[in-house]
């Protein structure tokens, strides 16, 4: 869940008239998580985790998707089905439970399943951010995400969503051919995969680091994705593209035609910009990039030092 920290550009000031509230913090498994109230909004919190910022949640409106990463998976959500659609979505990372938050509001009667590896973290999230009590179709478990796909049965998901960082990179084995193998046997005919991945133009560690091209983790992943699925998509901030600076790119794949314009257009006029790359353009920015397998996964690059101050 490490991110750019790309957040929606705000005017007024609306909640500073308002009292003052506290930052929250308690010690996770996965370290110091702490929850910074947003000042423009009354019930709006920005988790992170040993500084790293995870997610961001406005109890009051769980439409709302603040940073840049997340507004664009909620593109993929809205592009999923037509709106209103109930979906069976797998979510891999749970953080604050945003994006199944955005799920329950925006698809009312879909089915969630939610799989979190930091089960202290969920509780903690689950007793300052509470779900509301009308949404009943969110199981949450804990474990590891791998392990938690595994147990589910074929052809359950309409839609997976794999954000899962420990700390601030990916684990190894959520990066291969074979894990893609379970996605896809998780998925419903038609059904989508989206993944946050994170990288840089020289991240140490992970397939970005050693003095290799810029985004060679990014490019090794959409490599691995198109072995598996016939269509793959990445969307990105430009700059990030062009591997000037560490952030995010969202990957969609599925066996499908990708709802490419809906999403071109969701992604352009983002309060942060984001251009989809497809077809023959993403098959030249990997070109060269080798699929990743089990015997050579590596996490994914440490973000720079500083890179969310």
């Amino acid at each position: 869940m490490a991110k750019d920290g790309q957040r929606d550009a705000r005017g007024g000031g609306r909640g500073r008239a308002r009292q003052a509230r506290a930052a929250l913090s308690a010690q996770v498994d996965g370290g110091l998580a702490e929850l910074v109230p947003d000042p423009d909004r009354m019930r709006g919190w920005t988790l992170s985790l040993d500084g790293a910022p995870q997610s961001y949640v406005d109890l009051d409106d769980p439409a709302h998707l603040d940073f840049a990463y997340q507004r664009r998976l909620g593109h993929v959500i809205d592009a999923a089905a037509p709106p209103g659609s109930p979906l069976h979505v797998l979510h891999l990372g749970g953080g604050a439970l945003t994006l199944a938050r955005y799920v329950a509001v925006t698809r009312a009667r879909s089915t969630q399943q939610v799989i979190e590896q930091d089960e202290a973290l969920v509780q903690w999230v689950r007793t300052e951010l509470p779900l509301e009590r009308g949404w009943r179709k969110i199981r949450i478990r804990g474990g590891d995400a791998r392990a938690g796909l595994g147990k589910l049965p074929e052809a359950w998901a309409d839609l997976v969503i794999a954000d899962v960082f420990s700390g601030a990179r990916t684990p190894a084995h959520l990066t291969s051919a074979e894990f893609l193998h379970e996605v896809r046997r998780v998925l419903r005919p038609g059904g989508l995969y989206a993944a946050n991945i994170a990288d840089g133009p020289g991240g140490s560690g992970g397939h970005g680091g050693g003095g290799q091209r810029p985004l060679a983790h990014l490019r090794s992943q959409i490599a691995t994705a198109q072995g598996a699925f016939a269509h793959v998509g990445l969307i990105a901030d430009p700059a990030v593209l062009r591997g000037r600076r560490f952030g995010n790119g969202v990957l969609i794949a599925a066996d499908r035609e990708l709802p490419v314009g809906e999403l071109t257009r969701r992604a352009a006029g983002d309060p942060h910009p984001g251009r989809l790359e497809h077809g023959a353009a993403l098959a030249g920015f990997a070109a060269g990039a080798v699929p990743v397998t089990d015997a050579t996964a590596r996490p994914s690059p440490l973000p720079p030092a500083g890179v969310f101050r």
